[in-house]
């Protein structure tokens, strides 16, 4: 019983030129599809983004911004949505620290009742872990945008208070015109001759790390401890030295960049306008609390 001749595939000169040619492109082929589509596919790891036009900007951007603005310009004022979502809604909308429950008419019904002018009042000048104004200053919401953030609230938790009355664009203009005004030129240089005769008698400065300690007490006190008092949005609690050991792992420099640009649930600077040495001296204040 013989056996089958064997036969090789590759019988002529053109098949052996063609699979030569196949032996090398069809790799080639497979490779330049992998990395296409490795490079068209979506990156969401850390770091994959490093190259974009974004983040390269932000990254090259100037620490020092300059907003010029038209002094004449009418003041366009923030609606009470527009306050409610860049400030309040940071311990409204979970109800953290005590705070009442937007939209929650049975954590707003006592407080209504107490009327609308005690709301306004408690907002502008603070209550219980809540600073004065939210942690804002005047320069960032004026009082009438304060009010207008409370009937936002108050209004979609069961209440009906009217619409704050504007300030009058008459006044405003004439105190902006009043301040903007020039002095005389007696007056410039009886301001001057009263400078220059305090020189020699002004008071050395302070201390320098008593100054900033006491800054950043203050701070702390007007904005910090609504989270940091309570514990409440993750932040590490004031004292607490088991929540802050993990904190302080990393370098100061790194807690600060925290504080100053925002992190998790903290806004940048707590929401305040505060300067960043005033920031940085509130941090050094609750860091010295947990050590």
């Amino acid at each position: 019983m013989s056996e089958a001749p064997h036969g090789a595939p590759i019988k002529t000169p053109g098949q052996l030129i063609a699979a030569v040619v196949a032996a090398f492109a069809v790799p080639i082929v497979v490779i330049i599809l992998l990395a296409f589509y490795v490079n068209q596919s979506v990156r969401t790891g850390a770091g994959t983004n490093g190259l974009a036009d974004a983040t390269v900007a932000s990254r090259i951007a100037p620490l020092a911004q300059v907003t010029v603005r038209d002094a004449n310009a009418p003041h366009v004022f923030k609606t009470g949505e527009e306050v409610f979502k860049a400030v309040c809604t940071t311990c409204h909308t979970p109800g953290a620290a005590g705070a009442p429950k937007f939209g929650n008419n049975a954590d707003w019904a006592p407080r209504i009742a107490q009327g609308y002018d005690t709301l306004l009042h408690n907002a502008l000048t603070g209550k219980n872990a809540m600073p004065p104004r939210g942690g804002t200053s005047p320069d960032d919401y004026s009082d009438y945008e304060i009010a207008r953030a409370v009937v936002y609230m108050t209004d979609h938790a069961g209440a009906n208070f009217p619409e704050p009355a504007a300030p009058a664009s008459g006044a405003a203009a004439t105190e902006t015109a009043a301040a903007s005004a020039p002095q005389s030129a007696s007056a410039v240089n009886d301001q001057a001759a009263a400078a220059i005769a305090a020189l020699p008698s002004a008071p050395s400065p302070a201390s320098s790390s008593a100054d900033k300690a006491q800054a950043g007490k203050a701070l702390y006190t007007q904005v910090c401890q609504a989270c940091h008092a309570a514990g409440v949005l993750g932040a590490p609690k004031f004292g607490d030295k088991a929540a802050w050991a993990p904190r302080l792992k990393d370098p100061m420099d790194v807690i600060y960049n925290y504080a100053l640009n925002g992190k998790g649930q903290m806004p940048p600077k707590g929401g305040s306008s505060a300067s960043d040495d005033d920031v940085k001296a509130a941090v050094d204040y609750m860091v010295s609390a947990a050590k």
